[in-house]
């Protein structure tokens, strides 16, 4: 039987793109929760941590509303790219970025916390400027942790089904995702294509929890098992 590897290509494309959004968005969020104080930062973290903690029907809820063509969102994106951004491939990358940029930022903002300011007041000290002392002293202690926590985002993302399913839908050859094949395969009795879906995308989950886990071990000076 022939293998249909779009959905496989497609969550791959999905998750190396959300997983660059959440970097950029999580890391400078996660970074303030760490060192900063400001009115709502309680807020904020209570904000970042209900994407874990919802059901994902509620959250595709939420993006049909913000994102749907009804929407002055949707609006604008159907007006600048010509088509809507609901039911797109695109829109499954927002899904991901959804599912796995509360993960990033929970396990960046630990890394942050664990750093040893001294090195960051001596810097100051020695005039560094806030933008030299975040690149050149707080991040090269962090980066093992932020490289793992960026490699459980990419894992995550790979492997988002209810968000995307009710933003993106399921269109064989535009939209369907790994996941999501998984689940059509199985309810149209496809045993054989479901059973190839889950153990490579099982198999790629593993190798990438397995790089993760001795990022951070390295990053401890233990050694790996």
């Amino acid at each position: 039987m022939a293998i249909d590897w779009f959905p496989l290509w497609l969550s791959l494309r999905v998750a190396v793109l959300s997983t660059a959004m959440a970097v950029a968005i999580g890391i400078a969020i996660a970074y303030a929760l760490a060192n900063r104080s400001f009115r709502g930062r309680d807020v904020l973290d209570a904000a970042v941590s209900l994407p874990l903690v919802l059901p994902p029907t509620v959250l595709g809820y939420y993006l049909l509303v913000v994102i749907g063509r009804a929407s002055p969102f949707g609006r604008l994106y159907e007006a600048i790219f010509g088509s809507p951004l609901v039911f797109s491939w695109q829109a499954a990358v927002v899904a991901a970025l959804i599912h796995s940029t509360p993960l990033l930022i929970k396990s960046a903002r630990a890394a942050f916390e664990m750093v040893d300011h001294g090195y960051e007041r001596a810097a100051r000290n020695l005039g560094a400027s806030e933008w030299r002392v975040f690149w050149r002293v707080t991040m090269p202690l962090a980066r093992r942790a932020i490289v793992a926590a960026c490699t459980l985002a990419f894992a995550r993302s790979l492997g988002d089904f209810g968000v995307t399913i009710m933003i993106a839908g399921n269109i064989p050859g535009r939209t369907q995702t790994v996941a999501v094949a998984i689940y059509d395969a199985v309810e149209g009795g496809n045993g054989a294509l479901a059973r190839t879906l889950v153990l490579v995308i099982s198999g790629l989950a593993l190798a990438i929890l397995t790089i993760a886990n001795r990022v951070a071990a390295s990053r401890r000076g233990g050694m790996p098992a």
